[in-house]
Parts: C-alpha cells; sequence; structure tokens
C-alpha cells in the first residue's frame, strides 16, 4: 500500500479515505468518525513501561451502528449472560424468553470453572423458558415462576437464580423483579431479575452496565455474612477464566502473599459477590465490564480500585509492582522475588520465539481490554500493532490505549465486517486476531489468524505461564508451514475449457 512520503510508514489516512469512498455521503461522514490514526500526544505523560505516549481518544465510539451496515457487535443480552453472570458457576441463569438466544449463547466461552457440573456447578448448562406463542400473548410470569421452583427441584445445591432477559420479555411487559421478590421468599435463596433486553442500548457493553447495577442491587447486603477481612485481602474483577487465564493470574497474587477472596466472575461463587466489598482493594482486568462495579464499591464500601494487566511480561512485572506498592515492604519484596523467579521462563521464551516474530505485523479487533492490553505481548515479542480495535469501547478505552499503541496505528471503532476486509486486504498483516465470525474469511485470504475472544482453544494467556502459551500460539499460526502450500485463487491460472 501507499507509504507517507516522509517518514515511509503507510499512509493509514489515505486508506481510510478510499475505504469510505464506497460508501453514500451520509455513511460515510458517520463512519469517517470512527476510524482514524493514533497521533503522538506531546502533553501526555508516556506509559511507565511503554514509554508511549499517543492519543487516540478522537475516534468516536459508543454509538448506535449504521443500521443495514454489518457490524460485529452483540447485544446487552450477550453482555450480561455472555460475560458477566453466566460464569459464576454455583447460579443457574436462565435465558427467560424463546430458547434461540440461549441456545446461540450456549457455552461460547470456555469459561474453566472447579465443580461437578449438575451438581454444583452449572455454567455450561442451558435453563431456558422456551416461550411459545401463547406465552407472548398471555405473558411469561408464571411460567418463569414455574421455572425456578423446577430448578430448585432438580438442582438443591445451586446457591441463586438470574433471569436474564430476552427482548420479548422488555416487548411484552414481564415483571421479572416481582417473580424474583416472590420466589425469593418462596424458596429462601437468591433470586436476581436482570433487565438485559437485546435491544437496549447500542451494544453488550449496556448489557456489562446493567448486569454491574443487577449485583448492586440484588446481592450486595443482602445477606449477613461472618467473613473476617484480612489485610491482603483482594478481589480479581473482570476475568472470566478464559481457557484459566483466572488461575494463572490468581497463583501470581497469591505467590506475592495476596490473598484473593473474590474472583469475578470466571470459577466464581455467589459467596465470593456477597463478600466483595471487605476487600482491601478491587484488581480490575477487564475495565469496560466491570469499572461500574469498582467504582459503586468505592464511593458506598470505600473500596479503592486499580487496573492491572497480565499479558506479556513487560505489563506483568509492571502491574504485579503497581500492585505491591498499595501493600506492606513485605508483599512488594515478594513480588520482586515472583518476577525474578519467572524471568528465566521469559528469557526462554524470547529466545526460542522472538527470532521467528520479530518484525511480523498484526491487525486486532476485539472486545472488552484485549485491543489493548494484549498489544504489550506482541510488543515484547517484537512484533508490531499495524493496527487495533474495539466492537463496544467508550471513549475512555481509547484515552488508555493511546498508552499502548505507537503513533500511527490504525484505529478502528466498530469497524465493519465491508472496512475489516478491504483493511486487511491492503495492510496484508503476517497476523489477524479477531473474533470466531472474522476467522475463516481472513483464514481464505491467505492470512493466519488467532481467535482472541476465547484464545483460540488454547490458553491461558494471562501470567507468565499464559504468555509461553501465548508465544507458541502465534509462532503457530504465522509460521506454519500451510500457508505455504497453496496458491491464492487470482495467482491461479483459470483451467481451461475444453473446446467443444
Amino acid at each position: 500500500m501507499a507509504k507517507d512520503n516522509v517518514s515511509g510508514t503507510p499512509d493509514y489516512e489515505a486508506l481510510i479515505e478510499e475505504v469510505l469512498s464506497a460508501y453514500p455521503e451520509k455513511s460515510k461522514k458517520k463512519r469517517a468518525k470512527h476510524l482514524g490514526v493514533a497521533q503522538a500526544d506531546p502533553e501526555g505523560a508516556p506509559d511507565a513501561v511503554t514509554g508511549i505516549a499517543s492519543k487516540c481518544d478522537t475516534v468516536k465510539s459508543n454509538i448506535k451502528s449504521i443500521p443495514g451496515v454489518m457490524t460485529i457487535r452483540g447485544c446487552a443480552y450477550a453482555g450480561s449472560k455472555g460475560v458477566v453472570w453466566g460464569p459464576i458457576k454455583d447460579m443457574v441463569h436462565i435465558s427467560h424468553g424463546p430458547v434461540g438466544c440461549g441456545q446461540y449463547s450456549w457455552s461460547q466461552r470456555r469459561n474453566y470453572y472447579t465443580g461437578t457440573t449438575g451438581i454444583d456447578s452449572f455454567v455450561t448448562m442451558q435453563f431456558t423458558t422456551d416461550f411459545q406463542e401463547k406465552d407472548i400473548v398471555f405473558g411469561g410470569d408464571k411460567k418463569l415462576e414455574k421455572t425456578i421452583d423446577e430448578i430448585n427441584t432438580l438442582f438443591p445445591l445451586a446457591n441463586g437464580v438470574s433471569i436474564q432477559s430476552e427482548c420479548p420479555i422488555g416487548l411484552i411487559g414481564d415483571d421479572i423483579g416481582a417473580v424474583a421478590k416472590k420466589k425469593n421468599k418462596d424458596i429462601g435463596k437468591t433470586i436476581v431479575p436482570v433487565r438485559c433486553e437485546g435491544f437496549r442500548g447500542v451494544s453488550q457493553s449496556l448489557g456489562h452496565h446493567i448486569a454491574n447495577d443487577a449485583v448492586r442491587d440484588w446481592v450486595f447486603d443482602k445477606k449477613e455474612t461472618d467473613y473476617v477481612a484480612g489485610p491482603y485481602d483482594v478481589n480479581v474483577i473482570g476475568d472470566y477464566n478464559i481457557g484459566g487465564d483466572a488461575w494463572a493470574s490468581r497463583r501470581l497474587l497469591e505467590e506475592m502473599g495476596l490473598n484473593v477472596v473474590g474472583n469475578w466472575s470466571g470459577d466464581a461463587t455467589l459467596a465470593e459477590i456477597e463478600r466483595a466489598p471487605k476487600a482491601k482493594i478491587n484488581l480490575i482486568h477487564c475495565y469496560r465490564s466491570m469499572s461500574y462495579i469498582c467504582r459503586h464499591m468505592e464511593e458506598t464500601y470505600g473500596v479503592p480500585w486499580m487496573e492491572y494487566n497480565f499479558f506479556g511480561p513487560s505489563q506483568i512485572a509492571a502491574s504485579l509492582r503497581a500492585i505491591a506498592a498499595r501493600f506492606d515492604e513485605t508483599i512488594q519484596a515478594r513480588a520482586e522475588e515472583v518476577i525474578a523467579k519467572y524471568q528465566p521462563l521469559v528469557d526462554a521464551v524470547l529466545a526460542k520465539y522472538k527470532p521467528r516474530l520479530e518484525g511480523k505485523t498484526v491487525m486486532l479487533y476485539v472486545g472488552g481490554l484485549r485491543p489493548r492490553h494484549v498489544v504489550t505481548a506482541y510488543d515484547d515479542l517484537g512484533m508490531v500493532i499495524a493496527g487495533t480495535g474495539y466492537e463496544f469501547a467508550h471513549n475512555d478505552d481509547y484515552k488508555r490505549t493511546g498508552h499502548y499503541v505507537k503513533e500511527g496505528t490504525l484505529i478502528y471503532d466498530d469497524v465493519t465486517g465491508y472496512e475489516l476486509e478491504r483493511f486487511i486486504e491492503k495492510v496484508r498483516p503476517d497476523l489477524v486476531g479477531s473474533g470466531i465470525k472474522e476467522k475463516y474469511p481472513v483464514q481464505k485470504m491467505g492470512i493466519p489468524f488467532r481467535q482472541m475472544h476465547s484464545w483460540d482453544y488454547s490458553g491461558p494467556y494471562h501470567g507468565y505461564d499464559g504468555f509461553a502459551i501465548f508465544a507458541r500460539d502465534m509462532d503457530m499460526a504465522i509460521n506454519n508451514p500451510v500457508w505455504g502450500l497453496f496458491d491464492a485463487p487470482w495467482e491461479t491460472a483459470a483451467p481451461a475449457i475444453a473446446a467443444e
């Protein structure tokens, strides 16, 4: 693609103009606000680890997608059920409405957990009220009550139930809050109504917010707990244990002397949420999905919070030190011991994989924290981020992204299927990291791909052990010999047509 005449870097501004030229003028004007290039920020404070001071918060975000233009976003139901509530293992999560939403979201994310499925853990099971036409006409409150009664009978070790509303519930006006209060009195268990109908908001982000508010309104302060907090108690917030991420992170925190009393919501229990306000600090990994409840706990219970990043050794070490700085010298000394303990592993991984990956270009398009947090893991391997963007970010996500990406990085928000494909065609990166819907079209373009929503059935990627797996997976994707065993369709001569 075209290069800037001065710096020799790709001219992404021209590329954006070229891609937008396919749209009608009105759509072009709207989409132009969501695309941009990271700029140097002379007034910004460089990140302590990366030394970067860039800005990309001029890109618009959290705005409704253009109707008729294919978006890769999810809905509010997906944000609540699939992210925040679904991984809580000792509760049953009912998809209240027709069977489709529950079926489609059934076990899509690899939220690992300990326990016996169907006995005391229910993450990978699907529960639905299976709405039919008559339920739309006459309402589903009674059906919901019956479903909760059946769950209580069949799964007595379930410690609670969440009701995840699908679109029809909001349209017909079922009062799931009243049902929750009634069944709480009837069976004496926590029943949480979550008004996360898919049509609410512009993306799954509102579902996260609604789910956080449901924790605040229906779980906190509802039960007496005899838990006595210790001086080193911490909550890990916004880690969903994809492929075992939370376990890898928890290991490091406990090795440095901290006591993880709650992990939301991967491998989490209801009791961990109930005692969360007693912790000394909330450590938040996925800022976008769980910042709301962290702010509430700070305002209401005085529990401070901080964001951390366990992707890649440079950020792991920086985060461990930043966390330790919130505690005494004992924890700070042990943090240094942990970092030193894993340095030989880091050295071995870099020695093996960095020569094979250095200089390789990457384009990312994911949700949550990954478009910025995972950047440093690629940086540690000497790889170059050509472009990155979010499915459902807010403006403060892009402000934080400036601490990780370099000037000149292509930035795209709520990128359409057409835009992403054209960007990839023109940039021709060595690797694309995105979701399952993008995986196979990209591979058909002859470009290696990693599914970065759930680690492409691998993981964990958090922590030092996770970095070793991450580096191996990136190497397997990029340097797989399969890419040299076929010709692109446009490079293959058309077969001759036999004469009649």
